[in-house]
């Protein structure tokens, strides 16, 4: 071979493999587009899907919010109070009705649905209007109330039901339409079809739900009532800290600074344990004021349950005896991840003083107490002078709608939002196999609130 045959040679071999090369890079190129497009269109969907979840929750929370309310209505004897709550049934309906127009599914699918919660704010308003200017419901009124109650209930069911297969990814939302078909039109066929006038609308104040036990979260004044005695040292705040765990056998209680600012001035301190893991420690505030502990967790896990949680209710009371707080009884609970968190409230002359409320945490394995908050109790907590009442309990009772079975009464203190306390009458009653309470003004007859009592697998709650 000549030696320009071999420079054309060697000129064709070098042109192949850059050419093999671009490709390669080419190839490289196209694939690492690929997989990025492919990762930001599986983020653009997560996004999306993160959107409906969002909406879907939130409005599975407002049907189930109209769902209570409308029960409220059904229970309550007093004009004011059924308006109250017909205009929060108004403003949660289309709350859910705006989040059920976010959702991927044809509007004719939604349509009975959709309708159904414009009916519910149609008439919630309108007989809103109605009960402020002091006229009750009908019968026939009544009966549509009840009517629309139930359809929330059955929809509220399939919500929760259609809630559970998405949150454990039985299905997606890419496959919603179909199954939302079938859901939808087996709860739209029961609902009541009528229609009700379309007024202007205008929002107003309107109460909140309560949870946890009522009146637990009540506002609370802005000097602690329940506070006294003279302001003590860090060393001592620090014995009280040792009181808290009687039986145990304390590591260290070190600081972790104080906090002069807000309504609780407070020392701080961990607080750790022989024999226990360093992750597992108890946290407590003690007051600056009276060496009162204001909160306590102790975080350590709870094994499988041994006692009850009626006998964890009477460890939860001894607990609170030995420490100073002297007449609470237990009220509602919540159980969960082997502990019993239990409500006390404070009673004088057998009336029930909510606003003096306590928190005990209760570990289920060995009756161990692992928490404690006194904020409300500290806040409101202070001799009172107790009234006779100015009504009997059989005039508080015929404030009551006579369609309620009503099982027990008491007397009890509540708070109000404005910082103040009534005096009233507490019926427990049952009205379509639910649980409620109702509060009389003693004083006066009116009916000042109802709540629903929910019974759960992990406790009783209100709402």
């Amino acid at each position: 071979m000549s030696f320009r045959e071999k420079l054309l040679d060697l000129k064709k071999r070098l042109s192949d493999r850059k050419m093999y090369s671009i490709v390669i890079v080419v190839i490289a190129a196209v694939a690492i587009w690929g997989i990025t497009q492919y990762r930001h269109s599986g983020e653009l969907r997560q996004q999306l899907d993160n959107q409906y979840n969002r909406a879907f929750f939130d409005m599975t929370g407002y049907v189930h919010n109209v769902e209570t309310l409308l029960m409220k209505s059904l229970i309550s004897g007093s004009s004011t109070m059924t308006a109250s709550t017909l205009q929060e049934a108004w403003r949660q309906a289309n709350l859910a009705q705006t989040n059920l127009g976010q959702l991927p599914i044809t509007p004719v699918v939604l349509e009975n649905t959709s309708k159904f919660l414009t009916q519910v704010g149609d008439l919630a308003y309108s007989l809103n209007n109605q009960s402020m200017s002091g006229k009750p419901l009908n019968e026939q009124q009544y009966k549509t109330v009840q009517q629309l109650y139930t359809y929330a209930v059955n929809l509220g069911k399939n919500l929760n039901s259609l809630q559970g297969q998405l949150t454990q990814g039985r299905i997606k939302w890419s496959a919603l339409a179909n199954k939302g078909t079938r859901l939808f039109k087996k709860t739209s066929s029961q609902m009541p079809m009528s229609q009700f006038e379309n007024v202007d609308k205008t929002f107003k104040d309107v109460p909140k739900l309560i949870y946890d036990g009522p009146f637990s979260d009540h506002l609370t004044g802005l000097e602690p009532k329940g506070l006294t005695g003279n302001n003590i040292t860090a060393d001592q705040a620090k014995q009280s800290v040792n009181n808290l765990f009687p039986g145990q056998k304390i590591k260290a209680i070190t600081s972790s600074g104080r906090n002069d600012s807000g309504m609780f001035k407070t020392y701080n301190f961990k607080v750790t344990f022989n024999g226990a893991p360093d992750k597992q420690y108890a946290n407590v505030t003690i007051t600056q004021k009276g060496g009162q502990v204001l909160w306590m967790l102790y975080n350590r896990p709870s094994a499988a349950a041994r006692i009850s949680v009626e006998q964890a209710k009477a460890i939860g009371k001894k607990y609170l005896e030995d420490h100073g707080f002297k007449g609470m009884a237990d009220t509602y609970y919540l159980k969960e991840d082997n502990t019993a968190t239990v409500n006390y409230a404070y009673k004088q002359n057998n009336v029930v003083i909510y606003p003096d409320l306590i928190k005990v945490k209760i570990a289920l394995d060995n009756g161990e107490v692992v928490g404690l908050e006194t904020k409300s109790y500290l806040s409101a907590h202070t001799a009172r002078t107790i009234p006779t009442p100015k009504i009997s309990m059989q005039q508080a009772r015929a404030a009551i709608s006579a369609r309620v079975n009503v099982l027990s009464s008491d007397l009890a203190i509540i708070p109000t939002d404005y910082k103040t306390e009534l005096f009233t009458y507490e019926f427990k009653g049952k009205f379509n196999n639910q649980d409620f309470l109702v509060y009389i003004n003693a004083d006066t007859g009116k009916e000042e609130n109802i709540l629903m009592i929910v019974n759960t697998p992990n406790g009783i709650l209100t709402m």
